[in-house]
């Protein structure tokens, strides 16, 4: 397995790289501070105690595929670096400052990012930049992140919590600005598990951001709290973005999503530079 296991004091901790940064096994961690025989007991009853850290659980953990001890790959509640740090705070353990010294070390990358947020907005630049992806392009992705983030802070102040009901919103904003599903939108671009936007063209980006910011805008505007008051301002945040590209379309003859992404234009390079 390599690279997907550190190791902290004998005991394996499973990762994998997700949005470009490692992700751990919940189990895992609470297995190696605790030596509980039943991991997922004892994360019960944390959550149980903690309940701060029980009504933020659905963000600071997301379930990913990882590999088993049975040599089967399956989801796993996994947690970024600053999600275990804060896991770690309701686990009274003799190991958890050496664990926090070791999770630096193996997670330096994000400990800085965490420090320094600029840092993390270089490191993405320059995977896309390493990837292909022209200036222009990264430029509006990057923008685009930063839009995104801060509808996904104004969501969490009005206690939308659930990892299900951000993708119930976000799919909300794309259908009214794209006029169709983003699993619709994926079939069109020839994707299967890739992250959608990253094979948009600049003008699907460009609709996307101005979605979300309306969204934004309209959330703080009416006032909207919790998940359903949250999904009536995000169809009308999209709707915003859904009008200016239909007038798009209308005037240009052509339609806003392609079929154009990323996968396909960095193949037509290969080739034109194998000929």
């Amino acid at each position: 397995m390599g690279k997907s296991i550190a190791v902290f004091k004998g005991k394996e901790i499973r990762r994998t790289l997700y949005k470009n940064e490692w992700w751990f096994s919940v189990s895992d961690v609470v297995e190696a501070l605790t030596d509980s025989a039943d991991p997922k007991q004892y994360i019960k009853k944390i959550r149980q105690r903690d309940t701060e850290l029980n009504s933020y659980w659905g963000t600071i953990c997301t379930p990913l595929e990882i590999m088993a001890p049975d040599g089967k790959t399956r989801e796993t509640n996994c947690a970024n670096t600053e999600g275990v740090f804060r896991i770690i705070q309701s686990i009274p353990s003799p190991k958890a400052e050496p664990f926090k010294r070791w999770l630096a070390k193996v997670g330096y990358e994000r400990v800085q990012e965490i420090e320094d947020p600029e840092l993390g907005s270089k490191r993405t630049r320059a995977l896309y930049k390493a990837k292909g992806y022209s200036d222009d392009w990264i430029e509006k992705r990057m923008r685009g992140i930063a839009i995104r983030e801060e509808l996904t802070d104004e969501w969490k102040k009005r206690d939308v919590r659930e990892k299900r009901e951000y993708e119930i919103l976000t799919a909300e904003i794309a259908k009214a600005a794209f006029g169709i599903t983003p699993g619709k939108h994926k079939k069109i671009k020839g994707l299967k598990r890739e992250n959608l936007r990253d094979h948009m063209n600049d003008l699907e980006l460009i609709f996307s951001m101005l979605g979300e910011a309306a969204t934004t805008e309209i959330t703080r505007v009416d006032d909207a709290k919790g998940f359903h008051e949250s999904k009536h301002a995000a169809r009308k945040g999209g709707e915003v973005a859904g009008k200016a590209r239909k007038d798009l379309e209308q005037k240009t003859g052509k339609r806003v999503v392609s079929r154009e992404n990323y996968l396909t234009t960095s193949e037509s390079r290969k080739k034109i530079e194998r000929k």
